[in-house]
């Protein structure tokens, strides 16, 4: 049988396949992968019970029930003063990747350029290059890990077709605000055919006192924007795969053509289910709080330890250097805690298009307060 030619030749499992199955198979405690181990809402489980025995299981329209994508219209209208057309610029998709890897498919052609930030969510670099794609990734900057705007406006040329951005920020918990959007959007102005990938599944994650800079709140940069949202992360429910895509109907109607041959509609009795769980805004407006304690309580019981940790002000996700423990690399740093110490953690290098090595890794927080002083008294004793 011939072998067929890799299109991604240099691209093997997933770090998340790669530390989750190394948890299992040495029964460690799991803090690599990002999903709670905690339950689903009882009423959000209920809804779905509710409409799957009330007949609600074929095929679902294309571009998502309408009571859900009416909903969430509402909610961009309340949240971010946004207007969204939900029969022509809301699609439901199979979780967040999909919404990216729909419209990176749908909007780049070959030779186009792409500018991505590093350390980066792994999906976006393959994506970007099975497309025929260029991705130009730049770093950001050490030790808040934000984005040099002046190194952006130097790198955007003719052959720029996309910036893509990613706040609340996984892996690091960096978050944008209103002066990166106006930088960015200054940068937009001046090239009316630059499109902005917004990935902002962490949107209710976060903290300290800051507000979410989504794109959609700055009308200018909305229209040359996608804005891609989860589900799977605002209700604790990793596995159903839900998300959403917010654009321009110009823009949508491309991203669609891709949706209805990849997925083509997503689970009927979820999509209603969860229409009538975000009518009490309480189920989504209370994470913030919610996950501030988690990470508070982290960090509070691993005080004393050789760990030091990166400021995190979204996402579940706290990174911790350990160049005052040891200075292995970090991928073999990750599996000697998962092997030895039965904790495992996600190497920051993985993100990296040049493996660049800080001595960081990335813990999961959405865990029960059991699982996280188990945890922390395992970094403890390191």
């Amino acid at each position: 049988m011939p072998k067929p030619e890799s299109k991604l030749p240099d691209v093997g499992t997933s770090i998340f396949s790669v530390m989750s199955k190394m948890a299992q198979e040495h029964s460690a405690i799991n803090l690599s992968q990002g999903f709670p181990d905690f339950e689903v809402s009882t009423d959000l489980i209920g809804l779905v019970n509710k409409y799957m025995s009330n007949g609600f299981n074929q095929y679902a329209p294309m571009p998502g029930v309408p009571a859900l994508r009416e909903q969430i219209a509402s909610m961009l209208k309340s949240r971010f003063n946004y207007l969204a057309n939900p029969e022509t610029e809301i699609t439901i998709t199979s979780g967040a990747t999909e919404a990216l890897y729909n419209s990176i498919t749908a909007l780049i052609a070959p030779g186009d350029e792409v500018i991505l930030f590093d350390p980066a969510y792994d999906s976006y670099d393959p994506t970007i290059r099975l497309s025929g794609g260029i991705p130009v990734h730049l770093t950001l900057k050490q030790p808040d890990f934000s984005i040099d705007w002046d190194e952006v406006e130097q790198k955007v040329s003719a052959q720029t077709r996309m910036i893509m951005i990613n706040t609340p920020h996984n892996p690091t918990g960096s978050v944008l605000t209103g002066e990166d959007m106006r930088r960015l959007d200054k940068i937009a102005s001046q090239h009316p055919d630059l499109l902005i990938l917004s990935d902002e599944v962490y949107e209710h994650i976060i903290f300290d006192n800051f507000t979410h800079a989504s794109i959609l709140r700055y009308p200018a940069l909305a229209d040359q924007s996608i804005a891609v949202f989860s589900f799977g992360k605002t209700f604790h429910a990793t596995g159903w795969k839900v998300g959403y895509v917010v654009a321009p109907a110009g823009i949508m109607q491309e991203i669609r053509k891709l949706h209805q041959f990849v997925t083509f509609s997503v689970n009927t009795a979820v999509q209603l289910a969860i229409a009538e769980y975000l009518k009490t805004e309480s189920n989504y407006t209370q994470l913030p709080a919610f996950y501030q304690q988690k990470r508070d309580l982290f960090l509070d019981q691993i005080k004393g330890s050789g760990f030091t940790p990166i400021p995190c002000h979204g996402t579940y996700f706290q990174s911790l250097s350990y160049k005052e423990i040891s200075d292995r690399p970090d991928m073999e740093m990750a599996e000697y805690l998962t092997k030895t110490h039965s904790i495992a953690s996600i190497p920051i290098s993985a993100f990296y298009k040049s493996r660049r090595d800080d001595k960081i890794l990335r813990f999961c927080f959405a865990k029960s307060e059991e699982t996280i002083e188990k945890a922390a008294k395992i970094l403890c004793r390191i």
